[in-house]
């Protein structure tokens, strides 16, 4: 079975952490290598892969220690957090993915990048933050980093939580490297948790800036300055769907981005879950590529269901319908 295709493959958080979301050093190896296998049985279909991860785990544990440890190190900024996760998960990614090709017979390697993403300093999200990080913590404790400049909020019952900017995605910086990478025949793991926020002057020169970037929308961005065919968001379910929790829940398969827009319209997928996956997956296909929505078993299956479509052929049909959500651009307008 040969694709042909390249494909920018989007892990979930869920991909990083044990199934209970113990995110310990083995859980996470183990989480990783699992991720790693699925990824490898999609290569040796000859689909060239871009790896992108969430980081929201890791990044809380490091905020976690930032508060535990204030009084005796410096606390250590939100894009500081962001490039230490890229670094551990894109090292321990690479040597799961590594042992993954191998045992497939496979001869490529693959590559992780530091990668950085620049957003929008007059982002509206800068003026009214919106991403909770981190834990919950007492009025008491919440306000004394308050009086360091963080911005907590009152969440109720279970205490004060830190919200952060989580601006949209303008431009990666790096994506010339992992380009280059890719077309070198590596695997290549690159802007995970959406990229290192930073902000461009009028100079030239990048800063980065205490914010975070959904790695879905990163991710769509990313795929297509790569020049993917497909962008497929690993999730922990086989498709979206419509009605969740109702009795009238129905997952969806095939559709096209006009149908998936209206859908979305009518607020069938929160905001907090799957609303941004669909929206980055609704912005790639928008561009003229297909978008599958499924769950890491299946992403092989899903790629090659829509590899035809992808090639010119047609295809993403029915066979689509039972390997994810598969989301693809309208058709083109009937000629005379």
């Amino acid at each position: 079975m040969e694709n042909h295709v390249r494909a920018l493959i989007a892990l979930g958080g869920n991909a990083m952490t044990a199934p209970d979301g113990t995110a310990t050093v083995e859980a996470q190896r183990e989480a990783i290598a699992t991720a790693a296998a699925r990824i490898a049985e999609l290569v040796a279909t000859g689909t060239d892969v871009v790896v992108t991860h969430g980081n929201g785990p890791q990044v809380g544990n490091l905020l976690v220690k930032n508060e535990l440890t204030a009084h005796v190190v410096p606390m250590v900024p939100l894009d500081w957090c962001g490039a230490q996760t890229q670094g551990t998960l894109g090292y321990t990614l690479t040597i799961c993915l590594d042992a993954a090709l191998t045992a497939q017979g496979i001869d490529r390697r693959a590559a992780a990048l530091v990668t950085r993403t620049v957003v929008d300093a007059d982002d509206p999200d800068f003026l009214q933050p919106s991403k909770p990080v981190g834990r919950f913590l007492p009025e008491a404790e919440a306000q004394r980093f308050v009086a360091e400049g963080q911005n907590w909020q009152d969440r109720g019952e279970k205490g004060w939580r830190r919200v952060v900017p989580s601006p949209q995605p303008r431009e990666i910086v790096d994506a010339p490297a992992v380009l280059a990478l890719v077309e070198s025949g590596f695997v290549v793991v690159a802007a995970g948790g959406g990229g290192i926020p930073v902000l461009r002057g009028d100079d030239g020169a990048l800063t980065g800036v205490e914010a975070v970037i959904d790695k879905d929308l990163g991710a769509a961005l990313l795929g297509r300055l790569v020049h993917a065919d497909v962008l497929v968001i690993a999730t922990d379910v086989d498709n979206a769907v419509i009605g969740w929790g109702t009795p009238d829940a129905r997952p969806l398969g095939r559709v096209t981005v006009g149908e998936m827009r209206a859908i979305a319209a009518e607020g069938h997928f929160a905001s907090g879950s799957m609303g941004p996956k669909v929206e980055a997956a609704l912005r790639f296909a928008e561009q003229g590529g297909c978008s599958i929505i499924t769950s890491l078993d299946r992403i092989r299956d899903a790629v090659a269901a829509v590899a035809e479509h992808v090639q010119g052929a047609g295809g993403a049909g029915d066979g689509a319908d039972l390997v994810g959500t598969v989301i693809v651009p309208e058709p083109a307008p009937a000629t005379v």
